[in-house]
């Protein structure tokens, strides 16, 4: 009982998200994706590490809800833009994949190559963004933050292995 409501939850959870996602106003997005970056890349900014985005656009779309944002590199600092003329790589994917990815749970390789997680445009930068993401500490998070992001993540890595279970069972019949 409890695990289809989990499933259930994991499948639909999305769909719920996305009305009140698209109606927040992008400048509320905009302030949460700086902040979230500024905390989780807190390092890698203070180390200049995000010069290989420089006067280049990252683009980041959560497929299922509708999001997107565009990413780049400015005077020392990370910016998002709603809209950009032009961007070199992107990064899309579900958003109970992009959780999972965050949490260190899912490799982004293999969903890449499970078509979950697309990465399309200038691949040298697609990699160079893709490391930077691997090499995030999540152990430097603030506890909450991680507490949060590791029990969103568990809780979405089982409502997806009821779906593996179901269907291993149904095929062995």
């Amino acid at each position: 009982m409890i695990a289809q409501l989990r499933k259930q939850l994991v499948q639909h959870g999305p769909a719920l998200l996305r009305v009140p996602a698209k109606l927040t106003p992008f400048a509320i997005q905009k302030k949460m994706m700086l902040d979230g970056l500024a905390m989780v890349f807190k390092e890698a900014l203070e180390d200049g590490d995000f010069e290989f985005l420089e006067r280049r656009w990252l683009k980041v779309e959560v497929r299922d809800l509708g999001l997107q944002w565009f990413i780049s590199y400015q005077e020392q600092k990370l910016i998002v833009a709603e809209q950009c003329e032009h961007h070199d790589v992107s990064f899309s994917g579900e958003c109970n994949d992009l959780v999972l990815i965050a949490a260190r749970k899912e490799d982004p390789d293999t969903l890449f190559f499970q078509r979950r997680l697309r990465i399309e445009g200038d691949t040298e930068l697609g990699l160079e963004v893709k490391n930077l993401m691997d090499s995030i500490d999540l152990d430097s998070l603030p506890t909450p933050v991680k507490f949060v992001l590791q029990q969103s993540a568990d809780f979405i890595h089982q409502g997806m292995q009821t779906n593996v279970i179901e269907k291993e069972v149904i095929h062995a019949h």
